[in-house]
């Protein structure tokens, strides 16, 4: 039995070891706590590109020297630290105390239906998009020749060819991107265009030219989405939190309404 539980230990003391990555003046380094700083980026130690690895290693090396410096020069005992240190207790104070209080306040998912309802046209209505691309040119001579050059392009070639010709001839900014617009609303293209590119389908282009202020317009539409509403399930937890948060500020304004407080 003896035997098995000293097997035991020297395997579980292997694998911490094999998670350690340094050793800085007999202070390890974990990867635990190089994750711990990763956290933020929402990356691990592990997926890291290896060319990365060693530089946020000796970051982290580097922060623990200068911890050991200032905890061996006796900063701990100087007025200032203790002030400081007062401040950061009253901040992670609050800070853990509104997290807990926020964890407390429940919130049904009869009362999230209901925000959801109350306010679907207002915060959770998605208007429909197109996907498009353009080629601006400065004469409907030029735009119907480019459309005739395009319609004897097979489907499965159309979109490069687009990309090619936008490139070539058109004048507007996007040209050197092949035209592209990406995707967009209806209210966010001037009038005509829009009309004419959400009145296409996927994967075809204007038969005849658009006009516009800025010139005459060929689009190729290269994908649509259909308006309607966010899917509840997609926010239901995000309109958790709201209300949680309402909960808060109403539970903070009780605490002002009950105190005692004297503006001077």
């Amino acid at each position: 039995m003896k035997k098995i539980i000293l097997g035991s230990l020297f395997v579980a003391s292997s694998l911490f070891a094999g998670d350690v990555l340094a050793v800085v003046n007999g202070e390890k380094i974990t990867k635990t706590e190089v994750n711990d700083v990763l956290k933020q980026q929402n990356i691990t130690y592990d997926k890291l590109p290896e060319q990365y690895k060693r530089q946020i290693l000796d970051r982290i090396i580097t922060d623990a020297l200068l911890i050991q410096k200032a905890e061996n020069s006796g900063v701990e005992k100087t007025k200032t630290y203790k002030e400081e240190l007062q401040k950061l207790k009253k901040q992670l104070a609050l800070k853990v105390f509104l997290k807990n209080k926020i964890d407390s306040f429940k919130v049904s998912d009869a009362e999230i239906k209901a925000f959801y309802d109350k306010n679907k046209d207002m915060m959770f209505k998605q208007p429909a998009e197109v996907k498009a691309r353009h080629i601006l040119v400065k004469t409907k001579a030029e735009a119907e020749k480019l459309i005739n050059e395009l319609k004897n392009v097979p489907q499965n070639k159309l979109e490069a060819k687009f990309i090619e010709l936008a490139k070539k001839y058109s004048t507007g900014p996007s040209g050197k991107n092949g035209g592209e617009l990406g995707w967009f609303t209806k209210d966010r293209m001037i009038a005509p265009f829009s009309k004419a590119a959400f009145s296409m389908k996927k994967g075809t282009i204007t038969l005849q030219p658009v006009k516009t202020r800025f010139g005459w317009h060929i689009i190729y539409v290269e994908d649509k989405k259909a308006g309607g509403y966010v899917p509840f399930n997609q926010v239901k937890d995000k309109i958790k939190q709201q209300l949680q948060l309402k909960k808060l500020q109403d539970y903070v304004k009780t605490i002002k309404d009950s105190a005692n407080i004297q503006y001077k």
